[in-house]
């Protein structure tokens, strides 16, 4: 490690259920969504979680996660029947790593459009994640972005991640220079962990957050520094407001929430016409996947 490799100077407090943030307004907790996903049975639940327990209102945020806060707490922890309900819910799958489930994924990836489907590679790559102790040394700032080749996730800042190039194969991502070797989809997890855990060897002190804060921003980590595939050289905007037709003939409604504040009424109104699941998107708006065919 060189003398000007980055680092930080106060402990990282990103916040979890069981770590909150400390605000004016009481604590503060994030509940990380792997891939923004949330069943429609979770978002109600915790949508009367907010209203006992918080201010009402859930908040969406750059990394496709939901927030909670003004809830009650004593010296910095939250009740444990806070906790208790949200565990209830669904939503903290595994205390030990709450902190470091941070996985982005195309939001639209599987429905519409897209090179493949990563939601099944999101899955394993959450699952072995959180099966490995080690891995909860990672900063709870630490990202991992599945991109599936339409290039909307392309330009994220990311720790550790992958743009597929085909339905089968996918790029690795190294940092936010960096590229690695095509491998195939079934690999992807096992090949972003181990690159995980080298991270955590060749970092000298937890001040070292981000695959970027290392030498030649984490160029070590490959050892061999491949060209970049031409097929990732593909770039999208967030899918328009309204109902899409998704690859299957049934629609996506993509539901803005302004100012990514999910007010109580605003759920309501979602719930009532969501299907199974909802995604929250990086850009703090919502969507509806599964629904019926528009054209009915």
């Amino acid at each position: 490690m060189n003398a000007s490799t980055p680092r930080h100077h106060h402990a990282d407090r990103c916040p979890g259920v069981l770590r909150p943030w400390i605000a004016d307004d009481g604590a503060l907790v994030r509940l990380r969504l792997v891939g923004g996903a949330i069943s429609t049975q979770a978002l109600a639940d915790l949508a009367l979680i907010s209203g006992e327990h918080a201010d009402g209102h859930l908040y969406l945020t750059k990394r496709a996660n939901l927030q909670l806060r003004g809830i009650e707490h004593d010296d910095g922890c939250v009740s444990d029947e806070f906790v208790e309900a949200v565990t209830k819910a669904g939503l903290l799958p595994s205390p030990t790593h709450e902190l470091v489930r941070n996985i982005m994924v195309s939001p639209l990836s599987g429905r519409v459009g897209g090179q493949t489907d990563l939601r099944p590679v999101a899955t394993r790559l959450d699952e072995q994640l959180c099966d490995d102790p080690g891995l909860a040394n990672l900063s709870a700032r630490f990202l991992f972005v599945l991109d599936d080749g339409r290039g909307d996730l392309v330009d994220r800042h990311l720790d550790l991640g992958v743009m597929a190039v085909d339905p089968d194969a996918a790029q690795v991502r190294v940092g936010s220079e960096h590229w690695g070797e095509v491998v195939e989809l079934d690999a992807v997890p096992e090949v972003l962990l181990d690159l995980a855990r080298r991270f955590l060897e060749v970092r000298d002190d937890e001040s070292i957050w981000h695959v970027d804060d290392l030498p030649d921003r984490g160029a070590e980590l490959l050892g061999i520094n491949y060209a970049r595939d031409l097929r990732t050289q593909v770039a999208s905007l967030p899918a328009p407001h309204g109902v899409i037709v998704q690859d299957d003939d049934r629609s996506v409604e993509h539901v803005d929430v302004p100012q990514g504040d999910l007010t109580h009424q605003l759920a309501t109104q979602v719930l009532a016409r969501a299907a199974r699941e909802v995604i929250v998107t990086p850009w703090r708006s919502l969507l509806l996947p599964d629904l019926g065919d528009p054209r009915d």
